[in-house]
């Protein structure tokens, strides 16, 4: 069973149509760009911790031989 839709309706049907495409390629768009800021996000948190750990790590290991300097020196 065929429907057929008088001119105005099928011009509101298309119209419609391309409304909805629209608002749903909005939509991924706007995920693909949410998923992306969670990526960075997360690797800019994974480099942060790398960094400080790395920066706690060098004071340690300074710290450790400017005291053996100084108990050698003593």
């Amino acid at each position: 069973m065929t429907q057929t839709f008088s001119k105005s309706r099928q011009r509101a049907e298309s119209a419609f149509a391309k409304t909805q495409s629209q608002f749903f390629a909005k939509d991924q768009a706007v995920e693909e760009q949410d998923f992306a800021t969670q990526a960075r996000e997360a690797k800019t948190a994974r480099l942060r911790e790398a960094r400080l750990a790395n920066e706690t790590d060098q004071i340690k290991r300074a710290t450790l031989s400017l005291t053996k300097k100084r108990a050698t020196a003593a």
